[in-house]
C-alpha cells in the first residue's frame, strides 16, 4: 500500500490557496477598473475667481491663465490614484491608459511653462526672465517616471508652489516685475508649439492602421539638405501594443490644453477681439472638446478604415487635425489680421 506524500498539500489546502488567488485577482481588477479614471473638466474662470479670492487680490492679466495651470498640476497630483506613471506596485503598476493620460497632460504643462518663462512674462528679449517662473520651468521637466527619491511628486508640487508664489506676485501691485504680457505676439508663439503638439499626435493616431507616405521633409526649400538620406515613401504604423497608449496621451494632451484655451480666451479676450479671432478661438476649443466624449467600449478599437469595426484612433485623429488646421489659420490672423 502506497503511502500519501507529506509534501502534497491537501484538497482543502488547495481550494483555500485558489480562493485566495481569485479574490486577489478580482480586488485587483476592481483597483484597476477604480484607478482608471479621467479627471472632470474644471471652469478656469471660476479657479482663477477663487485662487483671487484666497488671496485677496482682484484678478488682473494673466491671473486666469496661471492659476488653471497650477490646477491642472494640482489635478495631475490628487486625482484618483495621485500621480501614477512613476507606481511600481500593483495595481498601479499594471495600468498603462492612466500614466500615457498624464504624459500628455503633463508635456501641455510643460510647454505652457516654458512659454510663460520665456515669453509671457518678459516684455522683450533683454529683459530678465521671472526668478519664480526659472524655477518651476526646470522642476515640470523632471523625470515624470522617477520613483526612487527624489520622486517626481515632490518635484511637482514644489514647482506648483513656484507658480503659486509667481500668481501672489502677479497680482500684487508692490511687485511690478511679475507680469503677463497678452500680446499678439506671444499667444501666436505658445500655438505655434501647440501647432506642432497636436501634428505629431494626429499623426501617430493615423498611422494606427497603416499608412505609405511621400517622404516631404525638404519639400519647399531647394536648398535644404538633411543629415542622412531617407527613402523617397515610408510605411509609418504606431505599433499594435502602443495604439492604446497614443489614443490616452492624446486624450490628457487636449483635456489640458482645452482649460488652457479657455482660459487664454478670457486674459487674450482684447487682443482677439481686435484680432477678430475670437469666434475662431472658439472653434478650436468645440473641436477639442468633442476629444473628450466617453469611450464606450471596453478597450481602444482598431478596425480598419472602413471596416465593420470602429476605429477609435481614426475619430480621435480628425478632432485633432481639425483643431490643429484652425490653430495655424489663428497664427496667420494673429500675425497678419
Amino acid at each position: 500500500m502506497q503511502m500519501p506524500s507529506l509534501h502534497m498539500p491537501s484538497r482543502r489546502t488547495q481550494l483555500i490557496t485558489l480562493g485566495i488567488l481569485g479574490i486577489v485577482v478580482v480586488v485587483m481588477l476592481l483597483g484597476m477598473w477604480w484607478y482608471n479614471d479621467e479627471p472632470d473638466p474644471f471652469d478656469p474662470l471660476e479657479v482663477g475667481r477663487q485662487h483671487a479670492e484666497a488671496h485677496g487680490h482682484q484678478p488682473v492679466t494673466g491671473f486666469t491663465t496661471t492659476a488653471t495651470m497650477i490646477e491642472v498640476v494640482d489635478v495631475l497630483l490628487t486625482k484618483r490614484g495621485g500621480w501614477m506613471s512613476n507606481d511600481i506596485m500593483p495595481p498601479w503598476v499594471l495600468l498603462d491608459n492612466m500614466p500615457n493620460w498624464e504624459f500628455g497632460a503633463l508635456t501641455q504643462v510643460r510647454d505652457l511653462a516654458r512659454v510663460m518663462r520665456n515669453d509671457l512674462s518678459r516684455s522683450q528679449t533683454q529683459s530678465t526672465e521671472d526668478p519664480d517662473l526659472s524655477e518651476a520651468d526646470p522642476l515640470l521637466h523632471y523625470d515624470h517616471a522617477r520613483w526612487f527619491p527624489p520622486a517626481t511628486e515632490g518635484r511637482y508640487r514644489k514647482a506648483r508652489e513656484y507658480l503659486e508664489t509667481y500668481l501672489e506676485r502677479l497680482a500684487d501691485p508692490a511687485e511690478p516685475d511679475a507680469q503677463f504680457y497678452a500680446r499678439a505676439d506671444n499667444l501666436a508663439d505658445w500655438l505655434a508649439i501647440v501647432e506642432k503638439r497636436l501634428g505629431s499626435l494626429s499623426q501617430r493616431l493615423s498611422a494606427s492602421t497603416g499608412q505609405q507616405r511621400v517622404n516631404t521633409d525638404l519639400a519647399g526649400d531647394t536648398g535644404a539638405r538633411q543629415s542622412t538620406g531617407s527613402p523617397a515613401e515610408m510605411t509609418v504604423k504606431t505599433p499594435w501594443l502602443e495604439i492604446d497608449d497614443v489614443f490616452y496621451e492624446t486624450r490628457g494632451a487636449t483635456w489640458a490644453l482645452i482649460h488652457f484655451l479657455k482660459a487664454m480666451e478670457y486674459d487674450f479676450e482684447d487682443v482677439l477681439r481686435k484680432k477678430n479671432a475670437l469666434v475662431s478661438f472658439r472653434q478650436i476649443i468645440r473641436e477639442l472638446e468633442a476629444t473628450q466624449e466617453p469611450l464606450r467600449s471596453p478597450m481602444v478599437l482598431n478596425g480598419s478604415k472602413f471596416g465593420a469595426l470602429a476605429n477609435h484612433s481614426l475619430v480621435m485623429a480628425n478632432y485633432v487635425a481639425r483643431a490643429n488646421a484652425a490653430i495655424i489659420d489663428l497664427r496667420f490672423l494673429l500675425s497678419d489680421g
